[in-house]
């Protein structure tokens, strides 16, 4: 039995008395307003006490909590300074490893799915995991025939963990709103529970991995790990060195953090164009810089991991997408509001003034108005504070605007992407990812221009 059931009662105590906490400061906190404090630094102080008690718990458990947790970490970028600064190391902290499972609960799963004689498989196998994450832990090792290899083994009982925890947040999510401003955190945790059976099935995780490192092998940008071996409970892959990307944004230099900010960028747009599938994990734990190729010329590059979620999108990111952002950059209101309407953003019982959409849409896309772009926490932190004032024409219209479900992964993946970027700081060339790889961005008549200017040869 794994430690996950058997600390069941533990596990929900201890997210069952977050809300009691809220309660709590929220108390503290109109004590503090009527002894005469502004509502701003009350406020303030009691993001500050709630944000240390929430990364505290979720920082302690894996399953349903650190899933959540690494989801809200990407969007330390929108909190105030003085809120994210003290837990950022929590946060990061939650992107590469949780406690590890007891040597003896490993190897019983090992022999259970490998059979007794597993350790024939291996010519090396290391007891100590390398990371720990939310549903499983990784060993390195190297197989049988000589590779080094990642030995990803699930922790029994994720599933009922990770359930049984999204559901016990779930159930205070309104409480947990005013920690990341603009964001609502119930669509979220509802996303992330549809995403559990997914997320356990390594068979599906196998065969995402596979097609990916089939598309990007020899790419002089991205790196993708061969699946090796794949059964229940256990996945092989091939090992990857790397810098994970949580230490460049912790002290990486410039250079790296342009180029990791540029490479991830070009993988979330090339990706779903390329093989049909969204990697929807964007953490920073899930990434790594590797030096360039020495047999190719070339700089950085990004290995990618963790494919245990993913969206199917067979024709690439939609359309409508592409669409929508050249409309808006346009300035055509009329337009926008109209593809809006018909792709169910603008439900039809509402009516909004288009222009009003229009000036909503323009500060979001900002990154995508010019050749290149500096994301940073700041500018975050404006586009969150703009959104979440109730007293803002934003939030109003916001609050009017809908998330039509086919859409809600891609968006969610795209706001954690762009969270990372602000985590890197980074200088990047968005515009160019988005006319190479967005489909619609282009106008289709100079699409074919530009691929005429890449291929001369298809001119003959």
């Amino acid at each position: 039995m794994s430690d996950l059931p058997r600390k069941a009662v533990t596990r929900t105590a201890k997210l069952a008395a977050l809300p009691l906490g809220f309660a709590g400061r929220a108390t503290w906190g109109l004590g503090k307003r009527i002894v005469g404090e502004s509502a701003e630094i009350v406020g303030r102080e009691l993001q500050q006490r709630t944000a240390e008690q929430l990364f505290k718990v979720l920082g302690e458990l894996k399953g349903g909590a650190m899933k959540f947790g690494q989801a809200l970490s990407v969007f330390e970028s929108a909190l105030p300074e003085e809120v994210a600064g003290p837990y950022r190391a929590a946060l990061t902290k939650l992107q590469e490893a949780a406690p590890p499972m007891p040597t003896r609960t490993v190897h019983g799963v090992l022999e259970e799915r490998l059979g007794e004689d597993w350790r024939e498989l291996f010519l090396e196998f290391e007891e100590k995991p390398s990371a720990a994450a939310s549903i499983g832990q990784v060993h390195r090792a190297v197989w049988h025939d000589g590779r080094e290899v990642a030995v990803k083994v699930q922790y029994p009982g994720a599933g009922e963990a990770l359930l049984s925890d999204l559901t016990q947040l779930s159930r205070f999510a309104r409480l947990l709103g005013p920690l990341i401003p603009g964001m609502d955190i119930k669509p979220l945790i509802a996303e992330l529970r549809d995403r559990v059976s997914e997320e356990l099935d390594y068979a599906l995780e196998a065969q995402a991995q596979q097609v990916h490192a089939e598309e990007f092998e020899g790419d002089p940008d991205v790196v993708v790990p061969a699946v090796v071996h794949q059964c229940d409970q256990v996945l092989v892959t091939e090992w990857m060195n790397g810098i994970p990307l949580s230490e460049v944004i912790a002290d990486g230099t410039q250079e790296q953090r342009d180029r990791a900010g540029q490479l991830l960028a070009r993988f979330l747009f090339s990706g779903p164009a390329r093989t049909g599938l969204l990697h929807a994990d964007p953490h920073p734990g899930n990434f790594r810089l590797l030096p360039a190729d020495p047999d190719r010329k070339g700089d950085w590059r990004l290995g990618v991991l963790d494919f245990g979620t993913v969206d199917r999108l067979p024709g690439g990111l939609p359309t409508p997408i592409g669409d929508s952002l050249r409309m808006t950059l346009d300035g055509d209101a009329e337009a926008v509001y109209e593809l809006l309407r018909t792709e169910g953003f603008v439900k039809e019982s509402i009516e909004l003034d288009p222009d009003a959409v229009l000036d909503y849409l323009v500060p979001i896309i900002e990154p995508a108005q010019v050749d290149e772009f500096t994301f940073s926490r700041g500018w975050m932190r404006s586009q969150a504070a703009r959104i979440a004032d109730p007293r803002s024409p934003a939030h109003q219209l916001g609050k009017q605007l809908n998330l039509p479900p086919a859409y809600l992964l891609i968006h969610r993946v795209t706001l954690s992407t762009i969270g990372v970027l602000c985590q890197l700081g980074a200088t990047v060339r968005l515009r160019d990812e988005l006319e190479e790889w967005l489909p619609g961005f282009v106008p289709e008549d100079e699409y074919e221009e530009f691929l005429d200017e890449e291929d001369p040869a298809a001119e003959a």
